[in-house]
């Protein structure tokens, strides 16, 4: 096994990735075109462009860009007959600015400022493009690398916006805090939509967020922030990934210079920024988007059926064409270079990965599902070279997650292996799997075995982002977790000032366990969308004719958790608690040790080891608590309570005692040297910390203590300076 190993291991043909996945050998031919033709077309590029991060600052030269003589206009467009540019500049005259066409298909023109020295195009003007295709069509187009759009109030059709506001104008980013963000050893993600940011009905803006939310994220423990709907989207139900303009940020909520204030503030309280991008696919709205943009339907997509998503409505890339490429990738450093977004959550994998985009497949693990002609090599490609711009050009914060439910292997590993090149991927099975246990079968039907399986069944050295629920689960027609456990008692029934029905009761004590046993067995990193974490009721449907354009469940209603007359506040304060604990005393990062001890559908108890010297305990048992319920682990020593859904700070009800001190005994039990009894309350789950191992096992482990307290220590200060500069400007 070594051998074979060592001898993989060292192969720079692409093929490096099998050293840990024999099988993957019979893929190797597979494995070898894919990395020679990235390696092909990354030389090309060199060659023709200046190398990768030169030909990914398309925005330099592309779209509207100010020169000291005036401003110039490019567009790619090759299958268009003549073009030209108008809007507020020229009092819309269409056809007074016409631009040139080179060999390339790309349109050019120059406008000089005026006279009197003041600007060709103001700030802020309108701007649009008037495109006749071959077949005399004449068609109006916002240009394609706008930097923002607005809406027509009279029209509701978009316009493009040049942007670029006087200096008093432009947001002044602060001294002293980073332009990005370092990778956090250990991801607490906080999955966001601004626009639905506010408690109040309607659409929340940068600034309401940066004001309001940024803090609750920083007080719960998240270190990182993931925003959706970033990219202008002309329909707002589309949650953001029906994208028409992928350059300008979406005005609903405000201007770019709202959005790089917004992430300024989350960098200043140490909060790593991702933002959800969309390359996978376009909206197909082409008044307002890139759809049929030159009047053809493959200028930026798949010609015919390749071209559509039929389960989405939308376009998909054509990864092959060239300056698709430089759009896409483009795309990536405009949002990390203008906005600092530290990286990014690619939405849509699947549909890239496939000429058949996953549509009416059922992915069973079988490799062959994952390599032959119905690969879109063409997108690999892309997004390798899209994982080399972010991991080569920002080495020390660039970080991507795919998001794939289709398995496929070597996605996250990285290209110079042969891999895709993705830090991580999303765990999607698992928040499918609580929802089918919670629709389907009683309390006492769970199956401890299969929530075990589903929960470590991930691939080795590929790391995964683990959810109890993000934003899909809750969507119109599904609910939250916290909405299925407790339905419609969450109405009348989570007062503080009553006993608790039996409804709520084990509904909140579920939310704990389902979400920590989540956390800390399913992954490499953590996520949850804004809201779930203190038991958000209903489910999330946006304005539209159907329900009369309200608001009402597209928002956040923060109110809630901090209302302390209800029982929200509890689920709200054990999230916090279960984040300072992996602040503490880590267990949710890559490599982490990781070892079931028990799992037994008798007694409905799973245990397992994880992390920094941490046993984790549940019994989902609806009514049998366990006095001396013995558990093997690994290290000796002496253990205390480190966290307790019991606890009566998170609405339990107290069993288990904080103050006791577990000894363990040396015997081999559960195939581990050591062994302890602990009671185990019914409904409940705790974690215990070795904070004093016995000296065999610090000899064994190797274990510094000292280390450890030096790192807690700076951790804390380095937490305590960014909590002071928050402080200190006023926003805590």
């Amino acid at each position: 096994m070594g051998d074979r190993k060592a001898v993989w291991g060292s192969n720079t043909d692409g093929t490096a990735v099998v050293a840990d996945d024999v099988y993957l050998e019979p893929h190797v031919d597979a494995l070898k075109y894919r990395y020679h033709k990235f390696k092909e077309l990354k030389k090309s590029i060199e060659e023709h462009e200046g190398g990768l991060m030169k030909f990914s600052e398309g925005f330099k030269k592309f779209g509207t860009v100010k020169t000291s003589r005036g401003v110039t206009h490019r567009e790619w467009a090759p299958g268009a007959k003549e073009m030209f540019i108008t809007g507020d500049f020229n009092d819309w005259n269409r056809t007074s600015h016409p631009l040139r066409k080179d060999d390339f298909g790309v349109w050019f023109i120059e406008i000089p400022n005026k006279r009197d020295g003041s600007p060709a195009i103001p700030h802020a003007s309108k701007i649009k493009l008037v495109v006749v295709s071959e077949g005399g069509m004449h068609l109006e187009r916002i240009p394609a690398w706008t930097p923002f759009a607005v809406q027509n109030p009279e029209t509701y059709l978009y316009d493009g916006v040049f942007w670029d506001p006087p200096t008093e104008w432009k947001y002044s980013w602060k001294k002293g805090v980073p332009t990005h963000m370092k990778k956090p050893k250990s991801l607490r993600i906080y999955e966001c939509h601004v626009g639905m940011g506010s408690n109040d009905p309607k659409v929340g803006t940068y600034a309401e967020f940066a004001e309001n939310v940024l803090p609750q994220i920083k007080h719960l423990g998240y270190n990182a922030l993931q925003i959706m709907a970033i990219q202008e989207h002309a329909y707002y139900a589309s949650f953001g990934y029906h994208v028409t303009n992928f350059f300008a940020v979406s005005s609903r909520s405000g201007t770019p210079e709202d959005v790089k204030m917004l992430i300024d503030r989350a960098h200043e309280m140490g909060i790593y920024v991702l933002m959800d991008i969309v390359h996978s696919h376009a909206s197909s709205n082409s008044m307002d988007g890139l759809n049929s943009f030159d009047g053809t339907d493959h200028q930026y997509f798949h010609g015919g059926e390749q071209g559509y998503h039929t389960g989405w409505d939308s376009r998909c890339f054509n990864y092959g064409h060239w300056e698709v490429l430089r759009f896409l990738l483009s795309n990536i450093r405009w949002y990390m270079d203008e906005y600092h977004f530290d990286g990014f959550r690619y939405d849509g994998v699947t549909s890239m990965l496939y000429k058949h985009h996953g549509i009416g497949m059922c992915f069973t693990g079988n490799y062959n599902e994952y390599f032959g002609l119905h690969v879109d090599m063409d997108a690999c490609i892309y997004m390798m070279l899209a994982n080399e711009v972010i991991h080569k050009g920002y080495p020390e914060s660039g970080l991507t997650i795919a998001e794939d439910v289709s398995g496929m292997p070597t996605l996250c590993r990285p290209v110079e292996e042969g891999g895709i090149g993705f830090d991580a991927r999303l765990g999607m099975a698992i928040p499918d799997k609580w929802i089918e246990i919670l629709k389907k079968l009683s309390d006492e039907q769970w199956d401890m075995f299969d929530i075990v399986h589903t929960l470590t069944n991930r691939r080795w050295q590929e790391n995964t982002i683990v959810y109890a629920e993000s934003h899909d689960q809750a969507m119109v027609g599904d609910k939250t977790i916290a909405f299925w456990l407790m339905d419609k008692e969450m109405y009348s029934n989570m007062s503080t000032s009553q006993y608790p029905t039996p409804i709520i009761e084990r509904g909140i004590a579920l939310h704990k366990m389902i979400r920590l046993l989540t956390y800390s067995l399913g992954g490499e990193g953590y996520l949850s969308f804004m809201g779930n974490e203190f038991g958000h009721p209903e489910w999330i449907d946006f304005p539209r004719e159907g329900n009369g354009f309200s608001y009402h469940h597209a928002r956040r209603r923060w109110d809630l958790a901090h209302n302390e007359d209800l029982r929200y506040k509890f689920l709200f304060r054990f999230d916090a608690k279960m984040h300072k604990m992996a602040s503490e005393t880590p267990f949710c990062y890559p490599q982490a040790h990781q070892y079931v001890v028990t799992q037994t559908n008798e007694d409905m108890v799973i245990a397992f080891e994880k992390g920094n010297r941490l046993l984790f305990v549940f019994n989902f048992h609806t009514s049998n608590s366990y006095t001396g319920y013995r558990f093997g682990t690994w290290w000796g020593g002496k253990y205390k309570i480190a966290l307790d859904s019991d606890a009566l700070e998170f609405d339990g009800q107290g069993r288990v005692h904080h103050d006791v001190v577990h000894q363990t005994h040396e015997e081999w039990f559960n195939k581990r040297p050591y062994w302890l009894e602990l009671y185990v309350p019914a409904r409940t789950c705790q974690v215990y910390h070795c904070f004093e191992p016995d000296q065999k096992t610090i000899d064994r482990d190797g274990i510094d203590l000292q280390a450890e307290r030096r790192e807690r220590e700076a951790d804390d200060a380095a937490l305590e300076e960014i909590t002071r500069k928050f402080q200190r400007a006023g926003r805590s």
